[in-house]
């Protein structure tokens, strides 16, 4: 006999518990009112269906019929009387009948009611069914009294669960109604006993109900929301596990629910539909909550079973979300919600805004605080003090711009104005970009020596070389800080490794002593960087026969240093140490670490260092490192359609024969020439986070020859085009032109 335990879960769970993530908890508010089931009730409740199977009140509901002949009705049973195979294993769990209904049995009664009228039969299933957790456990569980307490298996049998799910919506209404009306009962039942792994399984059945895409019935999906939100943190570990066993397609559909209820709350087509929202407060948090799960369980597949972009709610982006960002630094994680707590929720748009918006605050306190200085100091006010100035020689960019970000470190937060020395000229925002374009070239050469270039990944990553000037990897940190911060998209390759270890921790120490960057990175991310290495480790991982005999390799690993092979041991005594068929997998983590950790950890702690000398904001804290990247470089993502909607013009109108024949060309492009153009005329193949249309790309006149190519000023996004006589012409010329450009984008 297992002991019973207090919260419903057996000692398996407590281990289950230490090994599994976090899930987000906001503290949620479990003293607020219900908002009550009247509505529905009423509308359900108080007239017969025909048939004679209609229910009266709520109470009848448990008196259903049912679901075939010769099963018996649900009743106390005493487990003496019951086959051993239905005892249950723990003494406080409820016995759950026996009920065999297959899958195949279900659709074949589906088929014959839908040939013969006779629904019956198929309503007196789904009210049985649907009329009690018990009930639910009965026809779903693939063994009706199996204790399945583990996270691998759900034990619910999800072929029959869908068949049943698939047909719901097709059945007569007042089969629908019945379904809604056993939710009602369950929702609203007293529990006065511990929610037990059958209970969880109920939830996990009830949550995936279609039905529960219409307005009509979000009051009872609210309560169930509400009930799965306060479920204790061990159960909500259970769910996670079992949501990443639903297909792709289930599982999106879920998500897309619980979207659109958040949705719809917020901005309801019809406000009488919905209760008022000052009765429902706790609506979005137990939704917001209850998506974090399946987010949770979306982040634990490899792949994931839904990219992590389908948890944006764009609604949102139209939303107060810098109150809800101050809300959120001022009370953190504690009970008073705030979607900053759950900022999977968040696209990338909104972490952008608010971390312009949050820059442009500190922005003005560094400009107000300069202004105040200079004031009490009776000193002449000079307005490029509100600007971060930096002043460069072209032939000497490099260590001018190191000079420059070093003695001006107080100024980082300041709007950047870039001037190049004997060159007239106010910068408007295009000697800024022509700075960053130049600057970030120059220093990702491969002959520069600050980054080696792997040609599988198309990447860059750090040198290991050791010097002790690491000063250029923390303008590198700095240049890509001042990009962010001042809404510049870059032109660099960077694998996914960088942004994780950027985000490690996410907000600076403040003590320059803390480990920095530290990430914890596996053999798919030193794949991306260190394809043959990692194929090697990878064999070594999948190898058959005896690997300390046939590899004959110790914990002692060699890497070249400027000419110089150097022998690093992985743990003390490393080079005694033999790596064998039980020690090989610590062997290749600590080999990846090296690699992407702690040979270069002098470097990229300079990189880090500069990145977040400029956006140490909290705001940080809310991104994934794939928004992090796509913050700096922009998105892979294109849509030459909307280019064209947003391209502005100069001497031509979007009428003119040569404009039309252009998009004509563009949008007949493969992907890789619309790449090839976009950067011939911004610099790079990228998108900003706010898309095309923050490009503002313009197409300009150039009245010249038409045997000329056409030419670009990327710092402006501006295409300078002649007027082509065909379109066969314009295509011939501008293929050239996006194909042969590379070093030659820049005027």
């Amino acid at each position: 006999m297992r002991p019973n335990m207090s919260d419903g879960s057996s000692p398996v769970d407590e281990k289950e518990r230490d090994r599994l993530p976090p899930i987000f908890n906001n503290g949620l508010d479990r003293g607020s009112k219900h908002y009550p089931l009247g509505n529905f009730i009423s509308s359900t409740s108080h007239r017969r269906e025909p048939g004679g199977h209609g229910l009266t009140t709520l109470r009848q509901v448990t008196g259903l019929p049912p679901i075939c002949t010769g099963v018996r009705q649900k009743h106390r049973t005493h487990t003496d009387v019951v086959p051993p195979e239905a005892k249950a294993r723990f003494v406080a769990d409820p016995i759950i009948p026996l009920r065999a209904r297959t899958t195949k049995e279900f659709q074949e009664g589906v088929e014959k009611a839908t040939h013969s009228g006779d629904w019956k039969p198929v309503h007196d299933f789904y009210a049985s069914t649907f009329g009690s957790f018990l009930e639910l456990s009965a026809a779903f569980k693939k063994e009706a009294n199996a204790p399945s307490n583990t996270t691998d298996d759900s034990g619910i049998n999800t072929r029959l669960l869908n068949a049943v799910y698939d047909v719901l919506l097709h059945t007569p209404p007042d089969t629908q109604k019945c379904v809604l009306k056993g939710a009602i009962n369950s929702l609203l039942r007293e529990w006065k006993r511990p929610r037990t792994k059958d209970d969880l399984r109920a939830y996990f059945v009830l949550i995936q109900n279609p039905q529960y895409g219409s307005t009509a019935t979000y009051v009872i999906f609210a309560h169930l929301l509400r009930q799965m939100a306060s479920l204790a943190e061990t159960d909500h570990h259970f769910l996670m596990h079992w949501f990443k066993k639903l297909s792709q397609k289930r599982f999106k559909l879920l998500v897309e629910r619980l979207q659109l209820f958040i949705s719809t709350r917020l901005y309801p087509g019809r406000p009488e539909d919905l209760p008022p929202m000052a009765k429902c407060s706790w609506w979005i948090p137990c939704a917001t909550k209850v998506l974090s799960l399946l987010n949770a369980a979306n982040s634990i597949v490899t792949p994931p079973i839904a990219p992590f972009t389908d948890f944006y709610n764009l609604t949102l982006d139209h939303t107060d979300f810098m109150d809800d960002y101050h809300t959120w630094q001022m009370h953190g994680n504690s009970s008073r919600f705030t979607f900053c707590q759950f900022p999977f929720i968040l696209s990338t748009v909104v972490k952008k805004a608010i971390m312009q918006r949050d820059s442009e605050q500190q922005m003005i306190s560094m400009a107000r605080q300069t202004l105040v200085d200079k004031v009490s100091r009776r000193q002449r006010v000079d307005m490029s003090l509100l600007f971060l100035n930096i002043k460069v020689r072209r032939l000497q960019l490099v260590s001018d711009s190191l000079d420059e970000l070093t003695r001006k470190r107080a100024d980082l937060k300041k709007k950047l104005k870039v001037t190049f020395v004997g060159e007239a000229g106010l910068d408007m925002g295009g000697l800024t970009k022509e700075w960053f374009l130049l600057l970030i070239r120059r220093i990702f050469h491969t002959d520069y020596g600050m980054f080696t270039y792997t040609k599988d990944s198309q990447s860059y990553w750090f040198s290991s070389w050791k010097g002790d000037d690491c000063s250029e990897f923390r303008l590198v940190g700095a240049l890509m800080g001042l990009a962010v911060y001042n809404s510049i998209t870059l032109d660099i390759r960077f694998p996914p490794a960088v942004y994780k270890k950027l985000l490690t921790p996410p907000i600076g120490p403040c003590d320059p002593d803390t480990p920095v960057g530290m990430a914890a990175l596996t053999l798919e991310d030193l794949l991306q960087i260190m394809p043959d290495i990692a194929h090697g480790l990878a064999e070594l991982l999948s190898y058959e026969g005896n690997v300390e005999e046939d590899f004959y390799s110790t914990f002692q690993v060699f890497q070249e240093e400027l000419g110089v092979i150097k022998p690093y041991s992985l743990k003390p005594g490393g080079e005694k140490i033999p790596v064998t068929n039980l020690n090989r997998k610590e062997y290749v983590h600590l080999y990846v670490d090296f690699l992407l950790n702690k040979s270069i950890y002098k470097q990229f702690a300079a990189f880090y260092h500069g990145f977040h000398s400029v956006c140490d904001s909290n705001a940080l804290m809310l991104l994934r490192p794939e928004e992090v990247e796509i913050l700096v470089c922009g998105s892979p993502s294109l849509d030459m359609g909307a280019l064209q909607r947003g391209a502005q013009y100069e001497n031509y109108s979007k009428t003119d024969p040569t404009i039309r024949a252009f998009w004509d060309v563009v949008l007949s492009f493969p992907l890789d020439l619309q790449k090839r153009l976009l950067h011939f005329t911004t610099g790079s193949d990228r998108v900003p986070v706010g898309g095309m249309p923050d490009l503002n790309f313009k197409i300009s006149r150039l009245d010249v020859s038409t045997d000329w190519l056409p030419i670009s000023h990327t710092c402006f996004n501006q295409l300078c085009l002649p007027p082509y006589k065909s379109k066969k012409d314009l295509r011939h010329k501008l293929t050239i032109a996006i194909s042969n450009a590379e070093g030659f984008g820049l005027e």
